[in-house]
């Protein structure tokens, strides 16, 4: 289901045809560099936050961390990621296939700045076995992203 939702958004944006549905799993960064034969670190992997009681989300490179100082330093809380159970209803996506495409309406989508040093990247597409190569241009137009911020170590 959240596959095909991202699908119908992707569609939208004139590019469903390029997700990548794979025979195994891409769940994990690990799992998808894996899957896909390139490097962790060009994983663009999806991480849910509350901020003021809201969901938010960061896309960043599969090498990265979230440093805690910046996150505060950016949004001006604690970083405090959403639970496994949370996920799927606040987002739209499951654990494992969290992507900012056809998400939940009004949830705000950042892209850290570790994206930035590769010519493309890998995000999820709603399940824990799909992904799309994209540059972070481009993946910056299509999930709408607010800003690009750098939160992460």
């Amino acid at each position: 289901m959240a596959l095909e939702q991202a699908r119908a958004y992707l569609e939208i944006w004139g590019c469903a045809e390029q997700i990548i549905e794979l025979e195994h799993s891409s769940a994990t960064v690990v799992l998808a560099a894996e899957a896909l034969g390139t490097e962790a670190a060009r994983i663009a992997k999806t991480l849910a936050f509350w901020v003021e009681g809201k969901p938010v989300l960061i896309v960043t490179a599969g090498d990265q961390k979230i440093d805690n100082a910046k996150f505060k330093a950016f949004f001006h809380v604690k970083a405090k990621m959403l639970g496994q159970a949370e996920v799927d209803v606040q987002i739209g996506h499951p654990v494992g296939g969290v992507c900012p495409f056809g998400i939940q309406p009004g949830i705000p989508v950042y892209l850290d700045v570790s994206l930035q040093r590769f010519e493309t990247v890998f995000p999820a597409c709603g399940s824990g076995n799909s992904a799309i190569e994209l540059t972070p241009e481009r993946l910056f137009e299509i999930a709408q992203a607010e800003t690009w911020i750098d939160v992460c170590k």
